[in-house]
Formats: C-alpha cells, sequence, structure tokens
C-alpha cells in the first residue's frame, strides 16, 4: 500500500476520506491548510507556537503548526474537527500554513471584481494549494499520493488516467478540478467520488465521526462577512469604482457605489428600481458601468478562453463535439468546441446559455469525462 497525503477540511467529505484510505491499507497523513482572513490578535499569540514536529509515519522534519487548543480564527473549528478525526483513525496530522501562500488568491479575487470579472476562488485553490502545494509537501514526506474529499473519480482510459464525474450528479466537483496539471493525475486518489453523498454521512455515523451530519461549507473560505464588495474594498483601500446603471439602450437609469458588487446574471441586489425584472448583461470596467437588460439578453452561444488546461489530447485547430459547462451550478450543454492555435478555446454551443461571466471557467467534457477548459473573456 502507498504512503497518501490527504488535505482534511475537517467536514465529512475529507473525513470519510481518511476512513477509506485507511481502511485500504493505506498510510495516510493528514494535512489541514491554514488560511483564511484571522484576527491580528491571535495570529501574533500563535506566532510563537510555530515550530518542527517529526511525523510518526516516516521520520521527516515537518515544518507545522499544532492544532492542540482552537486557533480562534475563521477556521479554528474545521481544524479542531480535522484533528478529532484523525486522532480516531490514529493517523499523523498537521497543519500547514499556507497564509502567504494564499494571500496569492486573494489577490487574483480582488483583481478580477476590479476588472469587471467573476473570479472563481475555489478552482485556483485546487490549482495552486490542493494539487500545487500539497504534492510539494507530499514529496518532501516521500508520499507517494495526495488525497482530497472532492466527488469526482479517476479511472484508467486509454492507456491514460482519466478525471470523470462523481457518480453522485448533484454533487460532482469535476468542474473546479480542470485546471489542475495532468502530470498529476496519475498521483492523485479521489476516494468519495465512488459515493452518492448521503451515504458517505451515513458511514461517517457508523464510525463514530462527529462530522456526520456537518453541513457542507458554502462561502469562499476567506470572505468571513459574506460579503464580497466590502472585502475587495477592504483589500483596494483607496481605489474606487462607483458608477452608472445604463440600459443596453444606453440610457441612465440610476449610480451603484462599486462594480465589485455586480456579476453578470445577477437580478437580485441591484440597488435600483425599474419597474420591471432586469439582470446585469455586462460590466464595463473602463467606465464602470453596469448595463442592465432583459433576461433575453443574457443568451450567449459563442464565447471563447484563455489560460487554458487541457488534461488529455486534444488537436489543435479541430473541431470537437461534446458538452461544455459555464459555472459550477449550471448543466453541461450540448457544444462544440476548439483548441485555438494561439492556446485559446472557441466553443459554440447548440442552444444560447445564460450569463455567461467572464471570469468564470468553461469546462469541455466527452460524456463524463473532463478534457480541459480555461477562463471566459
Amino acid at each position: 500500500m502507498a504512503r497518501v497525503v490527504l488535505a482534511m477540511s475537517g467536514g465529512v467529505d475529507s473525513s470519510v476520506a481518511a476512513h477509506l484510505l485507511t481502511e485500504a491499507g493505506h498510510q495516510v497523513i493528514g494535512v489541514f491548510m491554514r488560511h483564511g482572513e484571522q484576527s491580528p490578535a491571535v495570529c501574533a499569540t500563535l506566532s510563537g507556537s510555530e515550530g518542527t514536529e517529526q511525523a510518526r509515519s516516516g521520520g521527516q522534519q515537518l515544518p507545522v503548526m499544532r492544532l492542540d487548543h482552537k486557533q480562534g480564527c475563521c477556521t479554528a473549528a474545521d481544524a479542531e474537527d480535522a484533528r478529532r478525526v484523525a486522532d480516531r483513525l490514529s493517523i499523523p496530522f498537521y497543519a500547514i500554513d499556507l497564509n502567504e501562500e494564499f494571500g496569492r488568491i486573494m489577490d487574483y479575487f480582488t483583481a478580477e471584481y476590479v476588472r469587471g470579472r467573476t473570479p472563481n476562488p475555489c478552482v485556483q485553490c485546487n490549482n495552486w494549494l490542493k494539487f500545487g502545494k500539497l504534492f510539494d509537501y507530499a514529496d518532501s514526506v516521500g508520499a507517494e499520493f495526495v488525497a482530497t474529499g472532492h466527488y469526482a473519480r479517476l479511472v484508467r482510459r486509454g492507456g491514460e488516467v482519466a478525471l470523470v464525474r462523481g457518480i453522485d450528479d448533484g454533487k460532482d466537483q469535476s468542474y473546479v478540478l480542470f485546471g489542475i496539471e495532468r502530470k498529476y493525475l496519475e498521483r492523485m486518489m479521489l476516494p468519495v467520488g465512488e459515493f452518492l453523498k448521503p451515504d458517505i454521512r451515513e458511514l461517517a455515523a457508523k464510525v463514530g465521526m462527529n462530522v456526520a451530519e456537518k453541513k457542507d461549507s458554502q462561502e469562499i473560505c476567506f470572505v468571513t462577512s459574506g460579503r464580497y464588495d466590502e472585502f475587495v474594498k477592504r483589500r483596494r483601500e483607496g481605489s474606487s469604482t462607483p458608477g452608472e446603471f445604463v440600459t443596453t439602450a444606453g440610457e441612465v437609469v440610476g449610480t451603484h457605489e462599486g462594480i465589485e458588487g455586480f456579476t453578470v446574471g445577477q437580478r437580485k441586489g441591484l440597488g435600483v428600481a425599474l419597474g420591471a425584472r432586469k439582470f446585469v448583461v455586462r460590466i464595463e470596467a473602463d467606465t464602470n458601468r453596469v448595463v442592465l437588460g432583459d433576461r433575453d439578453e443574457l443568451g450567449r452561444r459563442e464565447l471563447t478562453a484563455a489560460e487554458c488546461n487541457w488534461l488529455t489530447d486534444v488537436p489543435v485547430d479541430h473541431s470537437v463535439r461534446g458538452l461544455a459547462q459555464i459555472r459550477y451550478n449550471a448543466s453541461a450543454a450540448p457544444a462544440e468546441f476548439t483548441r485555438l492555435a494561439d492556446g485559446r478555446l472557441s466553443v459554440m454551443f447548440d442552444e444560447p446559455q445564460f450569463a455567461v461571466a467572464p471570469g468564470q471557467a468553461v469546462v469541455c467534457f466527452e460524456r463524463d469525462r473532463v478534457l480541459g477548459g480555461g477562463w471566459i473573456e
């Protein structure tokens, strides 16, 4: 059996993943990634407790922060839940401090909103941290694999490892994994992808895990207030993006306090009454204008995407029939897509797609297999 570094978030999915891996005989090392907005006073108090502890499983010296007490920051309860599960399973558990690296995620998130785009920090976290930094960590402890609690699967097809949808259609997370480096597929494990969510909760309860009924996280972890616009304004102190609401016909119908408060497709919380339902059709970062229109004006059949990543060989300048998904909670739709010679991706949908938001990912599938994708322009 293999040595496996498992990302443990304190939730039921990664906790059951730990159980499944240990039951299969693997040598599991649980890792909690410490990040997010934190109390400066608490972090100052904790800074003196950082040290080095020898891993029980292999003898390497690992820089860690022990989680023997609550940290007092936004992830303290999750960290404690993860530690309890690790103790119950008798696996080593460490927290790695990724606050500095996580600043890159927050900078990206802020910059995208200021550009009038809609970021997806969870995808970038997978790309840069969970399947980036954790592989560095795995190499440092001699681990062959990195595992997470994502609802997706890895299967061998045509002589290579393919990323495919999890069997639970309602929880499938293959979309958010499109950006990982292809070379890592051979070294990944996704234990819960073979299960339905209710079965995962039932299994957690059966083995006595206190997280069996813990609610799934719904918010971006570093936006502790739940207000994205407030977070962006705090992080971009001194910059200002107020402007006008205009209709698609060019009529000015009001003003707003900043484009970071809006995303394409948004209907609620616009702060302007027009007597009829209106949606954000477009955000013009150069003028700070938020363009409003009817729902049918949101429909798009074509899009292009940049900064693409491919998990299998897709020929350049050759149209491929398949499915394309424009956001995490959208259904994949029939489309024809082309990997362009300049590195971008062109997608033509059979039917118009609504609320195609620049900054979100478009992911291409061949039936249930992730081929790759890119960031919508």
